[in-house]
Order: structure tokens, then C-alpha cells, then sequence
């Protein structure tokens, strides 16, 4: 187990001298605690696969170190890293029994057969694995044969870390609920530092501790799970987290207001001073806006459709040409499509070329 540090860590497939925009991963400095649950998380090609392999030694950056509490373990081999790598598509040996899969590992390193039977027979059981470990592996189900892959990676309780490249994308997603929350205990009883890649919000979203979110080859935040709901640090964030995503207005803010179309919404708090020809926007989630009848002093909106989820309904409306997600109240109908929108000015965010402004309070 271990500390990992990235010290300025960036990587060019055409090289070191390639411009700086072309960079599959962006430079990036950050710590993760030993122990804890991280995810990579970000849409296909924004760099989290690249940082993973990194990591794992599979690439050697074109920039910067990766320490291991504390140790510089950029050059090193992947062997060498002390590190298990779970991927995709589940890796085991068909002849072998799942016993012998889930022992393969701590066999290879010479660990005495008393000690690999007694951490066998734990994962075995921690990942519900105890009926198989006399079968052969061949001819089990796709879950059953990443659940060895899964174990094959954790019976070794002195690894540094345990890295994860989308390992439920060929899990039915009845069995998905399943395996989350079984990786979630695994790291609760096991202690190990794991990092998890996925381009799933709901997968991220419950298995980590820390969710680190990507975007074309940069870290654009990184928090818990509540921190990039309520306060997302890039439009992007607040954009790619949430169903629906958050709102993302253009619009005029001065000192507590922010005008749309004429129309005046009020903030929580103060932003005098916003920089010279910036990108000036607005970002609120679809709870904390809500549909209303059309009134003097609202934003007037057109509705589209009404979608219901059971335990709330969200509008789509359209404002010119931009269009919004606001929720429903209970009891509210609509006549001919005409309706408002009413803004909660404690969730309503400033952003200044995609960034987020503090303000004063």
C-alpha cells in the first residue's frame, strides 16, 4: 500500500516536443492517500485511461515523476512498481480452477502454500467465490469470471495499489449494483488503495471517495461525490455530473444579479470585479430551479416535454435557443406551454471561462 504523488505529470503520444494542446494527458500535480477510493472519471478520450497506465508503468511519461510514498518510481517497470491491474475484459486461465487463478499470483512470488491458502480462502469469500474454488474456470458466467479476475488482483495484501480500467463494462447491468457495492466492501476490509477508471458517474459516484474528473486530458476537479454536486469547480463538471446535468446560461452578472434576456436572477453572493472579457455564465442544477406560472419579474420559458421519474418530474424548456431542465411542482399543469422559472439564488453558480468565481459574501 501507498501514498502516490503526481508531480507534474503530462504525456504526448507524438513526443516531448509536441505542442502543448496536443497532450493526451495535461500536466497535473496531486496527491492520493494510501488507502483511499479513487475513480478516474470522464467520456472516452479525455486522458483517464492515459494517466492510468502511467501509473501502472504500462506508459512512461513524457513529463514529470510519479512518487510512491515518497520513493521516485518513474523509470521502473511495471513488475517492478508493485502494482495489480484489473481490466476490461476479465483475464483468467481456463484449465486452471478458480482456486488456482485466485492463487496464481502469490505462487508465482514464492509465497509458502499455507499462506496462499489461507488469502485464497479469504478473497474467496469476500467475493462469494467459496462453491468454485474446485471448478474449472472455463464455462462460467462473464460476472464469475471478472469476480476471479477482480480476486486475482487482490490476494496480494502488499501491493501498492489496485488499478481498475472499466472492469463492468461487460457485466449485465442487473449484476453491476452487485459487483459496486462487493468493490466498496472489498476496500472498506482490505485497506488497499484502489483507482478506478469509468466513464459512468453512477459506477464513480459509489464507489469512491474521491472522484477525479477529466476533460480533454485534464483534471478539471477533484472531490467527494457531494463536493461536484453542489459546488462543481468547471462547467464541464456540472455539466457531465448529475441526470440531467446542470443548467449553463450565458449571461450579464453584476454585484448580486445576473441578467438573461432582461430579465434580473438574484445570487447568493457578490461578484463585482469579474475579469475583463471573460466568458461570463450561469450554472444552477434542475433541482434548484423551478417551473412556475408565467408572472411579472420571472424568466419566461417554453416547455417541451415534461419527464417523469416517479419520485420527481423535470420540464424541458427552451429560452430562445437554449434549452434548460427545471422541476416540476407537485400540482402543476400546463395550458398552452407557457411557464417561468423560478432560481434558488444559494445554488446559482458564476463562471468565468468555464471556471468557477467565488464571489464575496
Amino acid at each position: 500500500m501507498a501514498r502516490i504523488d503526481l508531480v507534474d505529470l503530462a504525456h504526448s503520444y507524438g513526443g516531448n516536443d509536441a505542442a502543448p494542446e496536443s497532450f493526451a494527458l495535461k500536466p497535473v500535480t496531486m496527491t492520493w492517500r494510501q488507502g483511499g477510493a479513487y475513480a478516474l472519471l470522464g467520456p472516452s478520450g479525455c486522458g483517464k485511461t492515459t494517466l492510468l497506465n502511467v501509473i501502472s508503468g504500462i506508459i512512461t511519461p513524457s513529463r514529470g515523476k510519479i512518487l510512491f510514498d515518497g520513493n521516485d518510481i518513474t523509470p521502473l517497470s511495471t513488475q517492478k512498481r508493485n502494482i495489480a491491474q484489473v481490466f476490461q475484459f476479465p483475464v483468467i486461465y481456463d484449465t486452471m480452477t478458480v482456486g488456482q487463478n485466485l492463487a496464481f499470483p502469490l505462487k508465482n512470488r514464492g509465497v509458502p502454500k499455507a499462506e496462499i491458502d489461507k488469502r485464497v480462502s479469504e478473497i474467496a469469500r469476500l467475493l462469494d467465490l467459496e462453491p468454485y474454488l474446485n471448478r474449472k474456470a472455463t464455462r462460467l458466467t462473464a460476472d464469475a469470471k471478472q469476480k476471479i479476475s477482480l480476486g486475482r488482483g487482490l490476494v496480494r495484501s502488499d501491493v501498492a495499489a489496485v488499478l481498475f480500467d472499466e472492469p463492468l463494462t461487460v457485466i449485465d447491468p442487473e449484476l453491476k449494483w452487485q459487483l459496486r457495492s462487493k468493490l466498496k466492501a472489498l476496500h472498506r476490509e482490505l485497506d488497499l488503495t484502489m483507482i478506478y477508471v469509468t466513464h459512468d458517474q453512477t459506477e464513480a459516484l459509489t464507489f469512491a471517495d474521491t472522484v477525479v474528473v477529466m476533460h480533454d486530458g485534464r483534471v478539471v476537479q477533484s472531490g467527494t461525490p457531494a463536493e461536484l454536486f453542489d459546488r462543481p469547480a468547471h462547467t464541464f463538471v456540472g455539466y457531465f455530473i448529475g441526470s440531467p446535468g446542470m443548467n449553463i446560461l450565458a449571461a450579464e452578472v453584476r454585484g448580486r444579479e445576473a441578467r438573461i434576456d432582461g430579465h434580473v436572477i438574484g445570487l447568493k453572493r457578490s461578484y463585482d470585479g469579474l475579469p475583463s472579457g471573460a466568458k461570463i455564465e450561469i450554472g444552477v442544477r434542475p433541482e434548484f430551479v423551478e417551473v412556475a406560472q408565467p408572472a411579472p419579474g420571472l424568466l419566461s420559458v417554453r416547455i417541451e416535454r415534461i419527464d417523469d421519474l416517479g419520485r420527481i418530474r423535470f420540464a424541458r424548456v427552451r429560452v430562445g435557443d437554449v434549452k434548460l431542465a427545471a422541476r416540476v411542482p407537485a400540482g402543476f399543469t400546463v395550458s398552452d406551454g407557457t411557464a417561468a422559472l423560478k432560481f434558488d439564488p444559494s445554488h446559482v453558480h458564476v463562471y468565468a471561462d468555464s471556471r468557477l468565481v467565488e464571489g464575496a459574501a
